[in-house]
């Protein structure tokens, strides 16, 4: 931040109209888009809304509550969160619906969650069950708090190799009735990520998600038919991560047992701010997919400046980023603009590229960009996943203009 923003509320900063380059922001420094953003969050809810789906997308992609408020205000179902530290944090800032997308077994963290459960009748909350050890401990936990309201639990369906999640169709049974039996406890739909299955989009990878989603809609009419679901007013379904959503999309909308309310809710996280990497490739607005329509892509809206602070050898530029400020493990940053004396000008992909971080530095290799000290680079980056957790205060531009600054709370 400027130095002389010391002191002053965010909306006295904005007040006065900063630009990034003029208002004395010091690198490196990430940005977001603005106009990108908006354009994610439309093009999100008009293809879920087109396609009969809700989405909670996961908020550790940014951990920032006034990204989950423009999320909310598009329509989105709910915020999906990984642990306690998170739930803490979007219920001090009035989140409603929570689908907390692992099994909570902690004592103390079920304990704050059945009181405020009983604090707020409106506040919707689920989480996932996967092990019969697991409803165990959380049934003793509740029992033990003596809250009046049930904790609403998805059995949670995985892969062999995967991340948790029940195993087979037999341990999701086994499951399934442990929770059915325990009155603290209440039963109210199946979850899974696809994302474990496969990591590329090659035909076999798709066929194989295919193949699971599958048998997770098997579960589902399994678990309807045994009466499990029976006086519900909405069975959740949810599954998807940013890569292949259109699978999940076709899967969980194809016509459910008559009768069951299934609502179908992905979890992307990471269409919001996009990337120039890992996503670019994968996101199925990125490439072809099987519910193609006329939507547009997603934009990146992130990006990071860093500052050339030297040039030691012909072909080599130092930059003042590091493996503290930017994310490096689905890909390198990606050199995308020079800025010098207000000018701003694109780079060639083949000119430049980094070649690796340290703590504090960035080895750009120059191949025919021509750089000198002093110069600005903007870079693109590559799954927003690990980039917000770098920083607490990130300012949001419209062209240079910062509109707004967006604080994290990792």
């Amino acid at each position: 931040m400027p130095a002389d923003s010391s002191g002053t509320t965010v909306g006295e900063f904005l007040a006065r109209r900063p630009k990034l380059f003029e208002a004395g922001f010091v690198g490196p420094l990430l940005t977001l888009d603005d106009a990108a953003m908006e354009h994610n969050l439309r093009t999100m809810a008009a293809w879920c809304g087109e396609h009969g789906l809700e989405i909670a997308p996961h908020g550790k992609t940014t951990m920032a509550p006034r990204l989950f408020e423009r999320q909310l205000e598009h329509g989105a179902w709910g915020i999906t969160a990984a642990n306690v530290s998170q739930l803490r944090v979007y219920r001090a800032f009035g989140v409603q619906r929570v689908l907390f997308a692992n099994e909570l077994v902690d004592p103390h963290g079920l304990a704050w969650l059945s009181s405020e459960l009983d604090a707020d009748p409106d506040f919707s909350f689920c989480c996932y069950a996967d092990s019969l050890r697991g409803v165990e401990l959380m049934a003793a936990a509740l029992a033990e708090h003596g809250g009046t309201r049930p904790v609403d639990v998805l059995v949670e369906f995985g892969v062999a190799g995967g991340r948790t999640g029940t195993r087979t169709a037999s341990q999701a049974r086994a499951v399934a009735a442990a929770v059915a039996a325990e009155p603290r406890l209440r039963l109210v739909g199946v979850s899974g990520y696809e994302g474990e299955v496969a990591h590329d989009v090659e035909a076999s990878s798709l066929s194989a998600i295919d193949d699971y989603l599958n048998e997770f809609r098997d579960l589902v009419a399994e678990f309807a038919e045994a009466g499990y679901f029976d006086g519900l007013g909405e069975v959740v379904v949810s599954a998807g991560g940013s890569a292949y959503f259109d699978q999940v999309a076709e899967a969980l909308t194809r016509p459910w047992p008559e009768g069951l309310p299934v609502v179908p809710v992905l979890r992307s996280g990471g269409y919001l701010l996009h990337d120039d990497g890992f996503y670019r490739v994968r996101s199925p607005f990125g490439r072809e997919h099987r519910l193609a329509g006329a939507e547009p892509p997603f934009r990146p809206a992130m990006r990071i400046w860093a500052q050339v602070m030297s040039q030691p050898e012909p072909d080599l530029a130092l930059l003042t980023m590091g493996r503290r400020d930017v994310s490096f493990d689905q890909g390198l940053p990606e050199p995308q603009v020079v800025r010098r004396d207000g000018e701003v000008w694109e780079l060639a992909g083949d000119s430049c590229h980094l070649s690796g971080l340290a703590d504090q530095h960035a080895f750009l290799k120059l191949t025919g960009a021509e750089v000198r000290v002093g110069d600005w680079i903007g870079f693109g980056l590559s799954h927003p996943c690990t980039v917000l957790d770098k920083w607490s205060l990130i300012p949001v531009v419209d062209g240079d203009e910062v509109v707004d600054l967006v604080r994290a709370y990792f």
